[in-house]
């Protein structure tokens, strides 16, 4: 199965947001995904909390061959470093609300 990464399009008329997600290459654009990987929503005036993303997901769909469409791509080469520091972030604030 060609797993590809791409946006699917939701909200309203004239007020979209996106999902990212891990879906069969084959199914139309709003279609049955495998795995939701983040949101992207255009509308949002402060530019920070724009796009949302599960690094740790998106990393392990490109290990197995998912490809990101043209759009994903520019928003990961943007925003997943980012991403990746929040992620890290809560972990770690995770591992020490454990310890104490």
């Amino acid at each position: 199965m060609a797993v590809r990464i791409r946006m699917k399009q939701m909200g309203r008329t004239r007020r979209h947001y996106y999902r990212i997600v891990a879906i069969d290459a084959r199914q139309p654009r709003d279609g049955r995904v495998i795995e939701e990987l983040g949101s992207y929503d255009p509308h949002v005036k402060n530019k920070d909390e724009r796009v949302k993303l599960i690094p740790s997901r998106i990393k392990y769909w490109q290990s197995v061959g998912a490809l990101p469409s043209e759009h994903v791509a520019a928003l990961l080469k943007k925003f997943m470093e980012r991403e990746e520091k929040r992620e890290a972030e809560a972990a770690q604030a995770k591992a020490v609300a454990v310890k104490a």
